[in-house]
């Protein structure tokens, strides 16, 4: 499996991490995880993405661990949220607790659009409460993903959450699409 090519983090994001190129065995593995709900990799997986994260670069012990959430719909259709599954993987790994922070509105799928419409993202804003900003405020935010192509869903998450206070946010995702060649 490839290691992805270095790439500036998208708007909005401080800095991002992921282990493997989205190609090969490392697509095929985060597919099976995805659209098949094969659990078996995800342990192994989310230590992957917890060395190439290397903690003690990212700053401040003040962290929170979230995930970018699929629609309800996708999670109902599939019977789990593979972002979640994963973020609650690395957090077993970093000792971590994991919080629910953000909301993926209705709308289209990412998954089968041209890169232009990927771009203009999916819907996703803070949760509601006080509890919700309270825990987000001045934090760094540890943001975990399946996979990002344009970037465009970590873009919308990093925004919902600066809108309730993150001070930073990192994202983690289990691989990355490679530039077109």
């Amino acid at each position: 499996m490839r290691r992805p090519v270095a790439a500036a983090p998208p708007e909005g994001v401080d800095a991002w991490v992921a282990p493997f190129a989205y190609e090969g065995i490392a697509r095929e593995l985060v597919a099976r995880i995805k659209y098949r709900n094969t659990r078996a990799v995800v342990p192994w997986l989310a230590d992957e993405m917890c060395v190439a994260l290397a903690l003690p670069a990212i700053g401040p012990r003040r962290l929170l661990l979230t995930w970018a959430p699929t629609s309800r719909a996708r999670a109902r259709s599939r019977g789990f949220d593979p972002g979640e599954v994963l973020a609650r993987a690395v957090g077993r790994s970093l000792g971590l607790p994991c919080v629910a922070t953000l909301t993926h509105l209705p709308g289209p799928p990412q998954t089968g659009r041209v890169g232009a419409e990927r771009r203009q993202g999916p819907r996703i804003e803070p949760r509601h409460g006080q509890a919700v900003s309270a825990r987000l405020a001045g934090v760094t935010v540890l943001l975990v993903d399946d996979v990002a192509t344009t970037g465009a869903t970590l873009v919308a998450s990093a925004r919902a959450l600066r809108l309730r206070g993150a001070r930073r946010v990192v994202a983690l995702t289990a691989a990355r699409t490679p530039p077109p060649r």
